[in-house]
């Protein structure tokens, strides 16, 4: 923010939200869909238990359970906690970052 100023936090900031949104979608919906997958097999589909189908189920239901419990929602807070740093430290850029832009000989408008 500092360096980069108003449109480099901006920027910053559009890109965390967009690529943290869809991503934070991505990881909800993939570790669910493991979990069902592994659920479905359990029921006698494609062998059922203790068919490779279901090994390979109850691996990608343990890569599965992250993602949708810890990970998905954790990006969510990683927006919200940029938008509030930026929200905070947004006088220091404005008043601070055309001088250091001067100093770095960078000019930002």
């Amino acid at each position: 923010g500092l360096i980069l100023g108003v449109p480099g936090s901006m920027g910053l900031l559009a890109g965390g939200l967009s690529t943290g949104f869809l991503l934070a979608i991505f990881m909800a919906n993939a570790g669910g869909a493991w979990d069902n997958a592994k659920k479905y097999i359990e029921t006698g589909q494609h062998g059922g238990k203790g068919s490779d189908a279901h090994k390979a189920a109850v691996v990608g239901d343990t890569v599965g359970d992250p993602f949708k419990d810890t990970s998905g929602p954790a990006l969510n807070i990683l927006i919200k906690l940029m938008s509030i740093v930026s929200v905070v430290f947004a006088g220091l850029i404005v008043k601070y970052s055309p001088k250091i832009g001067e100093l770095l000989h960078i000019m930002i408008k």
